[in-house]
C-alpha cells in the first residue's frame, strides 16, 4: 500500500510554492521524498522557504514572476539545466482582485488572467519535453493545476476576474488532458475551498465563522488535506485519472 502512494525520488515543480496552498503541497512532496523546486515572485521569501523545507528533504528555490511567458520559459530552462526529467508540475501561482461591480478595473482582468490561466499554459508547454521524458508505461508524468470552488459555483465576494479565471483553469485542465495524454502526461485540477492562506486571510477574519457553519464537514481545510490529494494525483494511485477537477472543500461546492 505504501508503494501505491509513493512519490519518493520524483522531481516536482511547484509554482507559488512559498506560501498558502503551494507551500502545503511543496512541504507534503518534500516530506514524501520528492526532489522539489519551488517558485514564487519574491526571491527572498522563496529562498527562505526552500532553506526551511530543505531541513526535511530536498527543496530548491527558483524565483520567477510567471505573469509573463518569458519568465515561464526561464523557469523551465532553470529546472531543465538541473534535471532532464520532471515527473510532477503543480501550477499553483495565482492572484485575486476584489472590487465593486461598478468600479471593477480593466487592470484586474489583465493581472488575474495572465497569472491564473495564461501562466499555466505557458509553463506546461515550456516543461512538456521534461514531462514527456519522465513518463513511463503505467506511470505518466503529472500536471496538477490549482483551480478553486469559486470556478465551480458563484462566490459571494465581487472577485469577478478570479472566479472567471478559475473556471478557465478547469476547462484548460480538460483541454490539456486530452492533448497531452498521448505523450504520457495526465492533467488534473484541484479546486480548493477555504484553507488558511495569505489570499484567504482577510476573508477568514471577516467571515470565518459563517464559512465553517456553511461547510458540511464543519471546518476549513488543513495542510494535510491539500498535501494528501496532491500526493494521490502524483502517485501510482492516481495514474489512471486525467481531466478531473477535484473539489477539496469539505462538501461546500458539491452538497449545496
Amino acid at each position: 500500500m505504501s508503494e501505491l502512494f509513493s512519490i519518493e525520488g520524483k522531481v516536482a515543480v511547484v509554482t507559488g510554492g512559498s506560501r498558502g496552498i503551494g507551500l502545503m503541497i511543496a512541504r507534503g512532496f518534500v516530506e514524501a521524498g520528492a526532489r522539489v523546486y519551488i517558485s514564487s515572485r519574491k526571491a527572498n521569501v522563496c529562498d527562505a522557504v526552500a532553506a526551511d523545507l530543505s531541513k526535511l528533504g530536498t527543496c530548491v528555490s527558483i524565483p520567477a514572476d510567471l505573469s509573463t511567458e518569458a519568465e515561464a520559459r526561464r523557469l523551465a530552462d532553470e529546472v531543465s539545466r538541473r534535471d532532464a526529467e520532471v515527473h510532477i508540475l503543480v501550477n499553483n501561482a495565482g492572484a485575486n482582485w476584489g472590487a465593486p461591480f461598478e468600479e471593477y478595473p480593466d487592470a484586474a482582468w489583465d493581472k488575474v488572467l495572465a497569472l491564473n490561466v495564461k501562466a499555466i499554459f505557458h509553463l506546461t508547454r515550456a516543461l512538456a519535453p521534461q514531462l514527456k521524458a519522465a513518463a513511463r508505461p503505467g506511470d505518466p508524468a503529472r500536471v496538477i493545476n490549482v483551480g478553486s470552488i469559486d470556478g465551480i459555483s458563484v462566490p459571494a465576494l465581487e472577485t469577478f476576474a478570479y472566479s472567471t479565471s478559475k473556471a478557465g483553469v478547469h476547462m484548460l485542465t480538460r483541454h490539456l488532458a486530452k492533448r497531452l495524454a498521448a505523450s504520457g502526461i495526465t492533467v488534473n485540477a484541484i479546486a480548493p475551498g477555504p484553507f488558511e492562506s495569505q489570499m484567504m486571510a482577510a476573508t477568514l477574519d471577516q467571515f470565518g465563522d459563517a464559512i465553517v457553519a456553511g461547510c458540511p464537514l464543519g471546518r476549513i481545510g488543513t495542510p494535510e488535506d491539500m498535501a494528501g490529494v496532491a500526493i494521490y494525483l502524483a502517485s501510482r494511485a492516481g495514474a489512471y485519472v486525467t481531466g478531473a477537477v477535484i473539489p477539496v472543500d469539505g462538501g461546500i461546492s458539491t452538497t449545496r
